[in-house]
Formats: C-alpha cells, structure tokens, sequence
C-alpha cells in the first residue's frame, strides 16, 4: 500500500509532508486489515445499518486486539476516499467503501492522549 500511497499523492495535490507520513505508516506496520463496507439490497437491514456494522467491525478488532496484548490503531486517510485508488488497489466496486485501516502490531509506548470533546456538554438527557 506504501508504494500506491506514494505514487498517487502527488497527482492528487497532497502535500509532500502528509503522503511521506502516510507511506512511513504503512512501511512501518506488521498487519493492516482494511474492512469494507458492502452494503447489499435488503428489506430487512437499511444500507445506515449496513454501514454502521462495518464500523463497529473496526472497533471490535481494536478492542480485541488490544484485549490480547497487541497494539492496534483505527486510521484512514486521504488515499481512502480515492475512488480510483480504492478499486486498482483493493479491487472494490463503485457501492463499497472503506470503513477504516486497521493497523495491528506489537505496542511500543503508550500514546499520548489528546484533546477529548466535554461530553457533558454535548450530551443531553430526556427522562419520561
């Protein structure tokens, strides 16, 4: 994926800084699962619902890994919402998208937090 990131960034205007950092990172991971979304015609479960699943894919491979003593980061990118890039290097269909990188290997230090929204603030609670 490293090579394509890199190949593709110049010709879609990306700075040089952000396509370096985005090629070091998938240079630099052991395991990168990508999880699309697929959403299929149903009567019984909306496309929202569909797509919504995909992402809780996402979190549940971090959660599980993590849980297992493994490092795992959720990250996309640029180059994801990249038609083009999403079926030569994927092979994904006009309807399917990725719902998140999952990147997947032994931790090396704890991240740094960062800024975090008040929740309070934005959070609103009706009782009957």
């Amino acid at each position: 994926i490293a090579r394509e990131i890199g190949a593709r960034g110049p010709a879609h205007g990306i700075d040089p800084d952000k396509i370096a950092k985005s090629v070091g990172t998938y240079a630099n991971t052991p395991l990168a699962v990508v999880v699309v979304s697929s959403p299929k015609p149903s009567d019984k479960v909306p496309v929202i619902e569909q797509t919504l699943s995909a992402g809780a894919v996402c979190l549940a491979l971090v959660n599980g890994c993590e849980a297992a003593g493994w490092g795992a980061n959720w990250l996309s990118g640029w180059f994801t919402h990249d038609p083009a890039f999403r079926e030569q290097v994927f092979g994904l269909a006009d309807h399917e998208t990725i719902a998140g990188i999952i990147h997947i290997g032994t931790p090396g230090a704890l991240p740094p937090d960062r800024p975090r929204p008040d929740i309070a603030a934005l959070t609103t609670w009706v009782t009957a």
